[in-house]
């Protein structure tokens, strides 16, 4: 997944520091969407205490590191951060500036104490199932109590959170993440996740359902559902029955102004009928699928605790497409896991040219601490990891950039979503998730719009406006 930078956006009252100055807040965050999610619920909280918003660590009050544990040296990236936050602590405190720092996510769920014992200069750390209780954490760390909470609450955080003002909704745009479905319950032996989200736990469905209809009413038009393990969504409903997510979607997919639904991330195993007969018949339901499989190999699977083979997970793509034609498809795959033999790495290479991608993550291997997969004595070389990857990123990039290629001269349904790169353009994203710039006025963002697909560069579509009316065929979504 990428890094991003997610910033707190402020409301007009801003809490009022010991020097008479507003308290402002920067939040840094690392990982996947589901942290880009939780940063902006502990925006909407520091909100409520007054916090207004910091361009930059430099010009804040308060910093917090919402950090990621699933990649590589994820832990040297943040004792490196936090190392820099220490020495702008200090001058800050003797320009006569308080400055909080604290540490939030994975990684300070898997190491909370480690970080308070290297880092004297972290005031507060706080796990990703605590991050409500952040208000009296601040307190205390004011206090110089210096706070850990890495705790797995029995309460509902989500029922604890804040409701974020149409405001702030506003400010981050017409596309919105909410998460659904948090944990996981499958223990992938490379996998850090159960042991810092805990186990698989799903909103209720009115919870999820009150979300994204005061999202629609600020104006989002498109929002994706987080998990983990999202597809094994098994939320209750009003009446006390179990709805999945094939269910959710339907009901999702009713509310006034919501005009496209995604969902990740899949696990193939959670793939079933209901929620493929959604990317059938639910036209709100976005055609691209982002369904994980890590590798082609068998006994690496087996090896990686997926709880599937190859041949299932073909299966599962061919009963998607049946349903869903025009789907279009991602992955994430992991090469160089202890054991991979060149005939397993080649039987990847195999699958995904028998597949075929639109777009997918790749890396290599890296020891997770506390997993399985860490103590094996069969490491691969990195030498070895990094050739391997090199090879499979190398096909994966040929078949996103013929897939985009694909897409030039056809008519797409555009989600205008900001203004683009100069004057006069503006940018939105096709229902394959492919950025596109195209000249137009800024009153088209949150509208969309038939565009002719003109040309496609390395990451990106260029288009144009069209105005006739467009056939299902034309433009399905």
């Amino acid at each position: 997944m990428r890094e991003s930078l997610e910033l707190i956006r402020g409301e007009e009252q801003t809490e009022v520091s010991p020097g008479n100055k507003p308290r402002r807040a920067f939040i840094k965050s690392y990982g996947c969407q589901m942290n880009v999610y939780d940063s902006e619920r502990m925006g909407d909280l520091l909100a409520l205490e007054g916090y207004g918003v910091a361009e930059s660590a430099e010009t804040a009050d308060l910093v917090l590191l919402n950090t990621c544990h699933i990649r590589e040296r994820a832990s040297e990236k943040v004792f490196s951060e936090l190392g820099r936050l220490r020495t702008l602590k200090e001058r800050r405190r003797v320009q006569g500036h308080e400055m909080l720092i604290g540490v939030a996510g994975c990684v300070a769920q898997a190491e909370g104490r480690e970080i308070m014992r290297r880092q004297g200069a972290v005031d507060l750390v706080v796990g990703p199932q605590s991050y409500h209780r952040l208000p009296a954490m601040l307190r205390q760390a004011r206090q110089n109590a210096r706070p850990i909470d890495t705790e797995f609450p029995i309460e509902d955080k989500f029922a604890e959170l804040p409701v974020a003002s149409p405001q702030r909704i506003r400010q981050r745009g017409v596309s919105a993440f909410v998460t659904v479905q948090e944990g996981c319950d499958k223990f992938c032996t490379f996998c850090v996740v159960p042991y810092t989200r805990g186990a698989e736990f799903s909103r209720p469905v009115g919870q999820v359902v009150a979300d994204v209809e005061r999202l629609a009413r600020a104006g989002v038009r498109e929002v994706t559902l987080l998990g983990q393990n999202v597809n094994a969504y098994h939320g209750e409903d009003a009446r006390g029955r179990t709805c999945s997510l094939g269910c959710l979607i339907e009901r999702l997919a009713e509310i006034p102004g919501i005009a496209r639904l995604r969902y990740t991330t899949s696990h193939p195993a959670d793939m079933n009928d209901e929620l493929i007969a959604a990317h059938r018949d639910v036209r709100a339901l976005m055609p691209y699928l982002h369904l994980p499989i890590q590798s082609g190999s068998d006994p690496v699977l087996a090896a990686m605790n997926r709880k599937h083979g190859a041949a299932h997970y073909v299966d599962v793509i061919r009963r998607v497409r049946a349903a869903r034609p025009d789907i279009a498809l991602s992955s994430d795959f992991i090469v160089g896991f202890p054991g991979e033999s060149e005939a397993d790495f080649e039987a990847t290479l195999a699958l995904v040219r028998a597949v075929g991608y639109a777009g997918a993550f790749s890396f290599k291997y890296s020891r997770r601490p506390g997993t399985p997969g860490a103590d094996r004595p069969d490491q691969i070389d990195e030498i070895v990891k990094e050739e391997r990857l090199a090879r499979l990123q190398g096909v994966l990039d040929e078949q996103r950039q013929a897939f985009n290629a694909a897409t030039v001269g056809r008519i797409a349904h555009v989600l205008i979503d900001k203004r683009g790169r100069h004057p006069g353009q503006i940018a939105g994203r096709t229902p394959y998730l492919q950025a596109i710039h195209l000249d137009g006025p800024e009153e088209l963002i949150g509208k969309i719009v038939p565009v002719e697909i003109v040309a496609a560069g390395p990451n990106s579509l260029s288009g144009r406006r069209v105005d006739q009316r467009l056939s299902a065929e034309e433009c399905p979504t």
